[in-house]
């Protein structure tokens, strides 16, 4: 299995060069849940901490509010959130509707942004 990347000090050049800002946010509460990745997830932490360990049984990753981090398409496991998450994310690959909905909501962000 594919494992999860975290990027614990993310540039600010970068995090704009991505265009986080115009992501969509996620939140979600303490709370332990399974999951499986139909896309391929990039995710800046923007508040809490979870662990996510994988169905396969290989080591854990936890990360963190401020992390940058890559979710690989098929990742299976279980969310463990130890601090209420507040998340912007971004997906790429792998389901084409949830990608499509994604990748709206981000134009829909960026035109607000401009038109402020």
């Amino acid at each position: 299995m594919k494992e999860i990347t975290v990027d614990s000090n993310p540039s600010e050049a970068l995090l704009k060069k991505m265009g986080v800002a115009n992501w969509p946010t996620w939140e979600k509460e303490v709370s332990s849940f399974p999951w499986e990745f139909v896309t391929t997830e990039t995710a800046f932490i923007l508040e809490g901490e979870c662990e996510m360990t994988p169905a396969d049984g290989s080591p854990s990753t936890t990360f963190k509010a401020g992390d940058l981090v890559v979710f690989p398409l098929g990742f299976k496991g279980t969310w463990e959130v130890k601090k209420a998450l507040k998340k912007q994310y971004k997906h790429n690959g792998g389901q084409l509707v949830k990608c499509f909905f994604n990748r709206l909501t981000i134009l829909l962000n960026t035109i607000k942004s401009i038109v402020k």
